[in-house]
């Protein structure tokens, strides 16, 4: 009897992470307290569902995707969000988006066609900038989980400075301290298409000479 996949454990999670993605967007425009819980545990729960993938040796091609999507398009929604409450920085947040997005689904699709089994292993990432980025646990949940961090900041301030701590509200001290890190993941998802563009190029002259040779 075939296995179930989409009912393995990881993919459960991903499934309990899209429906509190979901609750987050629908309470972000008047519910910041909810919003941001809600959005946070889903994020929270990305470092779950890999570990149980291992765990349990649930690791598929379906999962991964799941992952990837869920973290895009949470990203983008709060963008949205941020969007509209800071209208001024209006095109920053749409060209974050852009990047994030095409960067991210061209990085992904190069891996594919490659025939690599993951856009985070060694032989998918050859800048070495780009390989410890992925590579090291700790760089990537230092980096993905504060760019996260920096945009709840700017969704929270909007409502609340927070907490005062030596005079300044917590979220705002916290926007603005996280503000390299949301820079630096948005270089790095840049030089993420950047390579991908040149390995899915290479990719086409290697085709196309094969397709001139059996033309001969």
């Amino acid at each position: 009897m075939a296995e179930n996949i989409f009912l393995f454990v990881p993919n459960l999670i991903g499934y309990g992470r899209i429906i509190l993605a979901l609750l987050s967007f629908y309470y972000m425009p008047t519910d910041h307290i909810i919003a941001a819980t809600m959005y946070i545990l889903s994020g929270f729960l990305d470092a779950f569902d890999g570990h149980a993938a291992r765990m349990f040796n649930q690791g598929t091609k379906f999962g991964a995707m799941l992952d990837q999507l869920t973290d895009r398009c949470g990203t983008m929604c709060l963008l949205v969000t941020l969007s509209h409450f800071y209208p001024q920085y209006m095109f920053l947040f749409q060209l974050s988006m852009a990047i994030d997005i095409s960067c991210h689904w061209l990085h992904l699709h190069t891996t594919l066609m490659a025939g690599r089994s993951s856009h985070k292993g060694q032989e998918a990432n050859e800048n070495p900038i780009l390989r410890v980025y992925y590579s090291s646990r700790p760089v990537l949940f230092v980096m993905c989980a504060g760019n996260e961090l920096f945009y709840s900041s700017l969704y929270l301030l909007h409502f609340t400075e927070g907490p005062v701590i030596a005079g300044v509200g917590l979220w705002r001290a916290l926007s603005y301290g996280l503000l390299p890190v949301g820079v630096l993941k948005t270089i790095l998802a840049l030089m993420q298409g950047y390579y991908a563009a040149l390995g899915l190029g290479a990719i086409d002259v290697h085709e196309r000479q094969e397709a001139a040779q059996k033309n001969k």
